[in-house]
Formats: structure tokens, C-alpha cells, sequence
């Protein structure tokens, strides 16, 4: 009996779905270092998410009991919910390896230092979070950040200009 060959599919790039980003994050925080963690959700929240609702705005990760959690994230209650529906604004437990944790734990210590999200999304079926430990800009370091910027978009319209 002879069966059908099964095809591989293609290795190509893997799905990832943006949900929602903190925009403001990179403009006025230094990040120091990222990594990409799960999201504990309740199934609501994740038909809300399908949806393209979150904001990140206000949100911020804090440690306890040696586990991270995702505080003051606005996740809009799912409008075809019942009465089982989730609180908006509840803390929600990140997934992370333990040596991971320990080490953010450490960076997290010092002054100055805080663990924000950056982006909100879609990795396959799995919600994820990229977070961050970030340091506070100065204004003088925006500014400064924002002259670069500038100068290197006036760089390139200039090649791009000499090109033609």
C-alpha cells in the first residue's frame, strides 16, 4: 500500500503579528537590555487581542516573590464576553526561565533602572512581550538623539539625491 510523500512546509519567516507598541519607550528611556517573554492571559483577553486592542502607554513590569508581572497594561474587555469577562487594567504573570528573572532581578536593582514592555504580539498562536530594562533619558540626551536622527535623514536624501 502505497501512501502519500508528506510535504515539509517552507522555512521561511515565522509569523509575528504586532498587537500593540510603546512608541514613546525608545525616545525617552536608554534601553540596557531586552528579552522576549510569555504572557499569562484569560481567554477573553486573547479574543481582545485577536481583535487589535491594547495599549501599553502606562504599562510597566514589576517583580515579586521572584516572578515577573505585567502591571497597568490596558487590555478592553472582549464585547461578545458575558459576565466571565477580564478586568481591564489586572496585573498579568509573565513567562520567563528562572535564570532570566535572577538576572533581570540583579539590573533591576540598581538606581535608576526599571523594566518596561515595548511591543505587544503574535509569535504563531502564542501572545508575547518584548520587555526591556531601561534607564531614563535626560532631555538633553533626547535632544541629542533627536539631531542625529536628523542629520543622518538629511544624509541620506543627499546620496539619494546624488544618485539620480
Amino acid at each position: 500500500m502505497a501512501g502519500k510523500k508528506k510535504t515539509k512546509k517552507p522555512k521561511g519567516p515565522q509569523e509575528h503579528r504586532s498587537i500593540a507598541k510603546n512608541r514613546k519607550a525608545r525616545h525617552d528611556f536608554q534601553i540596557i537590555e531586552e528579552m522576549e517573554v510569555g504572557i499569562s492571559l484569560l481567554g477573553t483577553e486573547v479574543k481582545s487581542l485577536r481583535g487589535g486592542e491594547c495599549s501599553l502607554q502606562e504599562a510597566f513590569i514589576r517583580l515579586r516573590d521572584g516572578e515577573l508581572h505585567l502591571m497597568r497594561a490596558h487590555i478592553p474587555e472582549y464585547t461578545f464576553g458575558n459576565s466571565q469577562n477580564h478586568e481591564v487594567l489586572r496585573p498579568r504573570k509573565l513567562l520567563a526561565h528562572r535564570k532570566e528573572i535572577t538576572k533581570w532581578e540583579k539590573g533591576f536593582k540598581e538606581q535608576g533602572t526599571t523594566i518596561i514592555p515595548l511591543e505587544i504580539y503574535f509569535f504563531k498562536s502564542r501572545v508575547k512581550l518584548h520587555i526591556a530594562l531601561v534607564r531614563g533619558k535626560k532631555s538633553y540626551d533626547k535632544r541629542a538623539d533627536l539631531k542625529t536622527a536628523q542629520d543622518k535623514r538629511a544624509i541620506d536624501r543627499a546620496f539619494a539625491r546624488r544618485d539620480r
